[in-house]
């Protein structure tokens, strides 16, 4: 289904010159944005660039400090989520807003669920969300608990969550950043699904594929001001990157040749279960070796998660071994896989990766607090804690400069993630589990991160890569390991591989 332009003449929301300050940080520098009906308007910009404080403006998260804000021509005050909501405008957050020991269903009506008399109708609520699943094509398990599904399940479970209280003009924060290829495109067709019906959507996303794959329009905004916007068929990837960055981006990975070293990880007829006691690592093996990336291509439920959990400590498996550097880190602590050479990027940074209540020099000291020169005698050293924080907030780019004393739940998404992937090169470790180390990040900072990791490979150590983006799979990765329902079926030399090949052998359809 193809993006087709659309009617003109009927703006549904008008931002005009909008400032918002936090002290004497300018967020957002005078920002006009402009949406149709029936369109979709993506908003560009680097991490930290502003644009999800723009959106939680027009939500009612935060206020302006200056500007207006109209809807349907209409001035409207955006108090709180509520008038929003009210509006007709839905929201969805990258990270997410859902409550963990609720079920799916509880989490879509709670606030609008039905009742039968005095009495919630929770089987009504039940039918309520598979009818609106199945009439968007986002298929969800209504019973599941949020704390057991994966991060890309909990994804659709807000895009049903805002679509359920009748959003008219829907904001989708970084929508795709944990989906798979598949899940891509299908939400693709649902996003165009939508406008047929007259809705407005406004998509950010540093995916500049999926902005010219889906969106009309798309405004670009640099460091908190207003850059451009414009018809996105007239312009080409590397032009909404250098507009969004400042300078020209290099999209290629340089990656000399290299021959593998020893064996870093090495796993065996690895068994495990799942959040639902179901079997789902099924006998997996898996080598690593110094000077390597091995990439690990799969949809999304074949056992990626587990194997990371059971390689970095979260989770116990049911057999099988687990050797990192000779020594079985198999169902041992993450504290004990650390100490013995395992250092990871989560999957989910705010779940596994960072306190966010801490300070941001704090989380870049999370597993060596006790060491010196950041404690002597039990007592932390703040000094040397904060000269640390100050070296990687430069070294890394992490925005706002000057955050040290920031809690880290306070910096955007992509810039908590440039805290976790500072904290891990410090750490300095031989093996280096990275799980979509580039979601929601912007152009600019993903080539610094394949830069870093392709950098770490080249002085020795052993990378795993676990993506859902299969161009970054094929760039990066030496080897390409297909998980499909618990096992790797094939393994692809980097050079060799192609999309299409890959896409069969992760729906099981071809081994090698």
């Amino acid at each position: 289904m193809g993006k087709e332009h659309v009617d003109m003449n009927t703006p549904v929301i008008e931002m005009r010159n909008i400032v918002k300050k936090f002290g004497d940080f300018t967020a957002n520098d005078g920002i006009n944005l402009t949406v149709h009906k029936g369109e979709i308007h993506a908003i560009l910009g680097e991490n930290g660039a502003g644009k999800s404080t723009l959106m939680n403006q027009l939500y009612g998260l935060i206020r302006p400090t200056s500007g207006d804000i109209l809807v349907r021509g209409q001035k409207i005050e955006m108090n709180n989520p509520r008038d929003a909501i009210a509006a007709g405008i839905g929201m969805v957050h990258q990270h997410f807003m859902l409550i963990q020991p609720f079920t799916v269903t509880e989490n879509i009506v709670l606030g609008t669920e039905p009742v039968s008399g005095i009495k919630l109708d929770m089987v009504k609520a039940r039918q309520n969300v598979l009818d609106i699943s199945e009439k968007y094509g986002l298929s969800i398990d209504p019973d599941a608990k949020i704390e057991d599904i994966s991060v890309g399940m909990q994804q659709r479970v807000e895009i049903l969550k805002a679509l359920y209280r009748g959003a008219e003009i829907l904001i989708l924060d970084e929508p795709t950043s944990s989906l798979t290829p598949q899940e891509i495109l299908e939400l693709i067709q649902i996003m165009h699904k939508l406008t047929e019906d007259g809705k407005s959507i406004i998509l950010i996303t540093h995916k500049l594929k999926e902005i010219k794959e889906s969106a009309d329009f798309c405004t670009i905004i640099r460091l908190g001001k207003y850059i451009s916007t414009v018809d996105v068929d007239t312009v080409t990837e590397s032009d909404l990157a250098n507009m969004m960055v400042g300078r020209n981006v290099t999209f290629k990975v340089d990656k000399p040749d290299m021959e593998p070293g020893e064996v870093v990880l090495e796993v065996k007829d690895l068994h495990a279960k799942d959040y639902r006691d179901v079997e789902i690592l099924k006998g997996l093996n898996l080598t690593v070796r110094r000077n390597e990336i091995v990439g690990i291509a799969g949809i999304d439920g074949n056992g990626q998660t587990e194997l990371v959990e059971i390689i970095t400590g979260l989770k116990k498996g049911i057999s099988g071994e687990v050797i990192v550097n000779g020594v079985s880190v198999y169902n041992k602590t993450p504290h004990f896989g650390f100490e013995h050479g395992v250092s990871s990027i989560p999957a989910d940074r705010q779940k596994h990766g960072l306190v966010l209540a801490h300070s941001v020099e704090d989380n870049l000291i999370l597993q060596n607090y006790k060491k010196e020169p950041y404690s002597k005698n039990t007592i932390l050293q703040r000094g040397p804690i904060f000269s640390h924080a100050q070296e990687a907030i430069e070294k890394f780019d992490i925005r706002p400069g000057g955050s040290e004393k920031r809690a880290a739940g306070t910096l955007s998404g992509g810039n908590q993630q440039k805290v976790i992937i500072a904290r891990e090169v410090y750490n300095d470790k031989d093996l280096l589990i990275a799980v979509n180390p580039t979601r929601g990040l912007d152009v600019g900072a993903i080539e610094y991160v394949h830069g870093y990791l392709v950098e770490q490979r080249n002085k020795g150590k052993a990378i795993l890569l676990v993506s859902f983006e299969l161009d970054e799979i094929m760039s990066l990765s030496d080897v390409i390991d297909v998980i499909f329902d618990g096992r790797i079926v094939s393994r692809v030399p980097g050079k060799e591989a192609d999309e299409k090949t890959l896409g069969l052998m992760m729906a099981g359809g071809g081994k090698a």
